[in-house]
């Protein structure tokens, strides 16, 4: 039987198949209709969270900067990157803070990631519109990710339980 240490072209391969489901996932939550513009499910947070708590911060963030980087390529445009780069970085550095403290199941970790993309997006939305004024719908856009980062979180504490780790 051959030794199934962790590898680092395990490691990669494992990385190569995380970020290709969080591709597929927001590829897939493109089709879903929602009730009010910016309200996402937040699909490809599953896997963030996933790889926050199996492979740290680091790889997470990658996995997220690669998944936003090839999403925006195929499926946005430049406007899109610079949200989605927004929301995601604010995201991935609250969830790694709350993980690190061991304080915050994967539900906490994942609805703080939630409210903090979509606080990101605010930020930039505001940055290129050059108004305050969109804040405004921070607090829809605060319920939503709470919400969508129950969802998410619950999930991911699932498959975090279920999933053994090598």
């Amino acid at each position: 039987m051959t030794d199934k240490k962790r590898t680092p072209a395990r490691r990669a391969a494992f990385l190569g198949a995380m970020t290709a489901l969080a591709l597929i996932l927001s590829y897939v939550e493109s089709f879903v209709p929602m009730p009010l513009p910016g309200v996402k499910l937040g699909l490809a947070n599953l896997v963030a969270v996933f790889v926050l708590y199996r492979e740290g911060v680091l790889r997470a963030a990658g996995v997220s900067l690669i998944r936003v980087l090839l999403s925006s390529l195929l499926f946005g445009s430049t406007v899109s990157l610079a949200y989605s780069l927004a929301g995601a970085a604010l995201s991935i550095a609250v969830m790694a803070c709350l993980r690190r403290t061991d304080r915050f199941s994967p539900l906490g970790v994942s609805i703080a990631g939630g409210v903090m993309h979509n606080a990101g997006q605010i930020i930039v939305c505001c940055i290129l519109l050059d108004t305050a004024a969109v804040a405004a719908y921070l607090p829809i856009l605060t319920v939503s990710g709470a919400v969508a980062g129950v969802a998410i979180g619950a999930l991911a504490a699932l498959l975090l339980s279920r999933i053994p780790k090598k």
